[in-house]
């Protein structure tokens, strides 16, 4: 008998909050203890916690930062239910229960060392985790852009690196990510200042369009964010005839592939199938998903 999908690779841990912070949007940055995650949890992979002891039902959400020897796991979550609500109340030194890592990761392909990074809201964690472990290996070329439609969780600073195809004044980043040495971009139709006036799939195009004939043969996309953008993504990466991975965000109930509430319908080589996002996923290729 072969081993089951993710056998020995979930964790249950009691984690405790080193860190809980809040920002402008009902958003958080839940940083706990929980070396088992951490040190197996790879880009696009999930964990799935407890909210309230009170409450039965865990809640995904995407892991944003890991630190393998500190053994520390980080989140960006937004309250947008019961759930979350619980979470956010919950004060450094308590612990929570938690699943993970979860999840089929980001793979991305060395022939195409040029990564072109597209995070929206919500999705923004995976992004920063995929840059996180790209900007350790000199072959990648990382480029980063994420939207969002309430305020970034950070404060934007002016970048000090040029892309090719940015419109003027377009030049608002994340400091995390500069101080990484990655080169970075936001979007909005909010007016954030030196944010794009526009979705982040548009100045994906932009930058595309400014890069050398040849450029696009080393370009692979990959992107997290709510189900519309995603499929503005997969229609893009078409367009150009580049390869494109996403992480889907789908409800869960149980998050380990036993319940199949967070199917979706994927094309495979033996036609349709009803595909498991928590293990089957969070992470496809964005051309065999049906976006209908």
């Amino acid at each position: 008998m072969t081993d089951k999908p993710h056998r020995n690779t979930l964790f249950v841990e009691d984690a405790e909050i080193l860190n809980h912070d809040s920002y402008p949007g009902d958003q958080y940055i839940l940083r706990v203890q929980a070396p088992r995650c951490a040190a197996a949890a790879q880009p696009g992979s999930f964990a799935h916690l407890q909210c309230d002891p009170a409450l039965p039902m865990r809640r995904p959400l995407s892991i944003m930062r890991v630190d393998a020897d500190a053994g520390w796991v980080e989140f960006l979550y937004k309250t947008v239910g019961t759930g979350t609500r619980a979470l956010a109340r919950r004060k450094c030194g308590e612990s929570v229960s938690m699943i993970g890592p979860i999840g089929v990761p980001f793979e991305p392909d060395r022939t195409r060392p040029r990564t072109l990074l597209l995070g929206g809201g919500v999705g923004i964690p995976p992004m920063v985790f995929l840059a996180d472990r790209l900007r350790r290996d000199p072959h990648w070329q990382p480029v980063v852009m994420m939207g969002s439609e309430v305020p970034f969780p950070f404060r934007a600073q002016p970048s000090r690196f040029i892309l090719p195809g940015m419109p003027e004044g377009v030049i608002a980043t994340m400091p995390l990510l500069e101080d990484w040495g990655m080169p970075a971009r936001l979007a909005s139709l909010q007016g954030y200042p030196g944010c794009h006036a526009g979705y982040i799939t548009d100045l994906a195009r932009l930058w595309l369009d400014a890069l050398p004939p040849d450029a696009t043969n080393e370009v692979s996309l990959f992107a997290c964010g709510p189900h519309p953008m995603l499929a503005a993504v997969a229609t893009l990466a078409a367009e150009y005839s580049l390869p494109c991975q996403v992480s889907l965000e789908e409800y869960m109930a149980c998050a380990v592939g036993g319940c199949a509430g967070c199917t979706v319908r994927i094309n495979t080589p033996d036609g349709p199938a009803m595909k498991r996002v928590c293990v089957d996923g969070p992470v496809f290729d964005a051309q065999a998903v049906e976006w209908g």
